[in-house]
């Protein structure tokens, strides 16, 4: 490429990423304000939140929730709307510690409310404990109680909205995992509108980002950090969906977008041809399941 072609596409600094959709060259300065300006032009179309919200923000301390929290603390006040961090420890030993001290880090320097739950205090157990003698995998023992913790945290903090870092990579690849599965009622699930009384509605602001591009967020806003991976990570089907959909992405460019748009279309073709079924409450502690005994008070062995 010659150095005319590297220059960014509005001001002719130095480029230090590309971008489709539409094709553009920017520097530091523009792609920083581009990357802000996706999130919250997403955040409005979608109404993602109305003034007076409360917004536990889920952060683990690693790069998706750490950009979240950036992004949040500085457009949550311009729409009347508060953050608040949200983590929780599943007790991972070699990794939580590390990545929690990263949270506190941030919370501490950009002022923000910060409340942390732990597995132990809320199953009995941490997870390294809690997974001994199963044959389940990390990832899907993890993802059940996350969920619930998450939601417990919502409750203490008083939250009325709860924003995740899920980025584009990842709501893509939950399609993928969800069509190679047959799992049709996940792919048609939609967790942004809530359930009164139960839990709150969820927003992804990240949605509209790549991975890559939340890595060159950071690295340029100098908050990158390498924190080690979750030890649990490789066991799930996730590891081998991401590497297949990442080579489906340099191939043909689009593609995770277009995996987001089938989604959306499933929904609405659901929405439009039966309403959504009623939940009920877990017979052991209360909370929704679509039946008797909630996931989480099986994998807890309650149900039994």
């Amino acid at each position: 490429m010659s150095s005319a072609e590297n220059r960014c596409s509005l001001c002719r600094e130095p480029a230090v990423a590309r971008l489709t959709g539409p094709e553009r060259r920017l520097c530091a300065a523009h792609f920083i304000e581009d990357a802000g300006a996706r999130v919250l032009a997403a955040m409005k179309h979608e109404c993602m939140v109305s003034p007076g919200d409360r917004v536990a923000v889920g952060l683990s301390g690693g790069k998706d929730s750490t950009a979240l929290l950036l992004l949040l603390h500085r457009f949550l006040p311009t729409l009347g709307a508060t953050p608040v961090a949200v983590t929780v420890d599943e007790g991972i030993a070699g990794y939580r510690e590390e990545t929690l001290r990263a949270a506190r880090d941030l919370t501490g320097e950009l002022g923000v409310e910060h409340a942390i739950v732990t597995f132990a205090d809320l199953f009995g157990e941490d997870l390294d404990r809690l997974l001994v003698g199963r044959e389940s995998q990390g990832c899907t023992v993890c993802g059940v109680l996350r969920r619930r913790a998450l939601a417990e945290a919502v409750k203490r903090v008083g939250a009325t909205k709860l924003a995740t870092g899920h980025n584009l990579d990842d709501e893509a690849q939950s399609v993928l995992m969800n069509v190679l599965r047959g799992d049709l009622p996940r792919l048609r699930q939609d967790t942004s509108t809530g359930q009164p009384g139960h839990f709150v509605p969820r927003i992804k602001p990240l949605a509209v980002l790549s991975e890559k591009e939340i890595v060159t967020y950071l690295l340029l806003r100098a908050y990158y950090r390498d924190l080690p991976e979750c030890p649990y990570a490789g066991t799930a089907l996730r590891s081998e969906v991401r590497t297949m959909l990442a080579g489906l992405e340099h191939r043909r460019p689009g593609t995770m977008v277009r995996l987001l748009q089938f989604r959306d279309g499933v929904r609405g073709s659901a929405r439009a041809a039966e309403p959504a079924k009623a939940l009920s409450t877990c017979r052991i502690c209360g909370e929704l399941t679509s039946g008797e005994v909630c996931q989480v008070c099986r994998l807890l062995g309650k149900g039994e």
